[in-house]
């Protein structure tokens, strides 16, 4: 079968390595990077193009399209496929309104009753403003549409808050994203990552994970799309998991079932436990990146069945199963990112990283420039190791990043601290 990946980070890299591993799977990516060139073809695309993304997966042949990013998703990539007769992994555009509108997704958690800080919308920035030096306290301020994952702020007094509220509607930093935003309570407590699979009926639940937003180390810092992650994340018990499926997942799909949008695809939902408890964050419609990368190293076995089944609505007896007991990837990142950085860096020490002990080093800012993989976005190279526990795999993966060199490179030198403390 010939599959198509859409997108050009590391989660696309991470699923298009998996699947070439697979003798029945021919690989496509559009538009691809410096890593997944050397997998299978790379095709040109406008992913916000739900008819060109149509037109590629026929002009190649493809059985099956997997939608990476949120944009194409949102845009109704999925409903152009299917409506072509060609099986798609993600959501219709109907259903991705839980990652493409904050404001829709915590205004269906109050109608289901699915736990979540208390939240207030606002359409006026004076307004907001108002509000904020009302309220005097911690807040969370949010852009409600897109903003590849840095339209949230986690202001820690009213300035900073009123700051945030300047920059998304005033400025317009996250241009149309801005029309409202969301004004949160803040919750404390530890982040989590939890993703499942549903094919519109069923669910499969995958590994959790913790992700690391912050760009510097000790959570400092600026948000960004994500600077590393890991699985399993200790605080994620036992209990804890079957209070999110219980709390969390199974009254969003069936919330949404109700509302005559049943969700297939990657539903990732951003949780905060608070004292054991599970409070809603935020969903994605889409695998987390870079929790994709861990999940997919632990990943046993053949992964088309996990993507071809929830295209298709039906799993049949395929069930996920860990081969690696944990995994750690850290992002390497360019000079200035997430803010203003230079592109077209020479890359050196890859392969040498490679061949490290249970690494794989995945590509996301990169591309080919002759025989010189050079840097062309922010977060570049996502290093990803599996180990017997998370120390075994930070120390691999670190020893790993160490072998890699390019002008301006930096990360973060304590992805799983969390677990790693314990």
């Amino acid at each position: 079968m010939k599959v198509l990946i859409i997108g050009s980070g590391a989660r696309e890299h991470a699923i298009m390595h998996k699947l070439s591993l697979d003798p029945k799977v021919e690989v496509h990516a559009a538009p691809g990077n410096g890593g997944m060139a050397g997998l299978g073809p790379n095709h040109p695309v406008d992913v916000n193009d739900p008819d060109a993304i149509v037109s590629l997966a026929k002009e190649i042949g493809a059985g099956l399209v997997i939608l990476g990013p949120e944009a194409p998703l949102v845009a109704g990539a999925v409903d152009a496929l299917e409506a072509a007769g060609i099986a798609a992994f993600g959501p219709t555009k109907a259903a991705a309104q839980l990652e493409g509108s904050k404001i829709f997704s915590k205004e269906f958690m109050a109608r289901h009753g699915i736990p979540t800080a208390d939240f207030r919308v606002f359409g006026d920035p004076d307004e907001a403003d108002r509000f904020i030096e009302e309220a005097n306290r911690p807040l969370v301020v949010k852009a409600d549409g897109l903003a590849a994952g840095k339209g949230v702020f986690v202001a820690k007094d009213a300035a900073e808050a009123k700051d945030a509220v300047d920059r998304i509607m005033r400025k317009r930093e996250f241009g149309a994203s801005g029309e409202r935003i969301l004004i949160e309570e803040t919750l404390v407590g530890e982040e989590v990552s939890y993703h499942v699979i549903s094919d519109g009926t069923r669910y499969l639940r995958m590994a959790p994970a913790q992700d690391h937003k912050r760009v510097f180390d000790g959570d400092q810092g600026p948000n960004t799309g994500g600077m590393g992650a890991y699985s399993p994340p200790p605080v994620v018990t036992p209990e804890v998991e079957e209070a999110i499926i219980q709390r969390v997942v199974e009254p969003t799909l069936r919330g949404m079932r109700e509302e005559g949008v049943p969700f297939k695809g990657a539903l990732f939902v951003g949780l905060m436990i608070v004292d054991g408890e599970p409070q809603v964050l935020e969903y994605n419609v889409r695998l987390g990146d870079p929790e994709c990368e861990s999940l997919m190293a632990r990943m046993k076995g053949d992964v088309l069945p996990l993507f071809l089944g929830a295209a298709r609505g039906d799993f049949g007896e395929f069930s996920p199963s860990w081969e690696a007991p944990a995994a750690l990837c850290v992002v390497l990142a360019s000079g200035g990112y997430p803010g203003e950085f230079e592109k077209g860096k020479p890359i050196e020490g890859i392969d040498e990283a490679n061949q490290t002990e249970g690494v794989i080093v995945y590509h996301a800012g990169t591309r080919l420039e002759g025989d010189t993989i050079v840097t062309s976005g922010g977060r570049v190279l996502t290093v990803t190791a599996i180990g017997g526990n998370v120390d075994d795999a930070a120390a691999r993966a670190y020893e790993a990043a160490s072998k890699i060199r390019f002008d301006g490179v930096h990360y973060r030198k304590d992805i799983g601290h969390h677990a790693r403390t314990r």
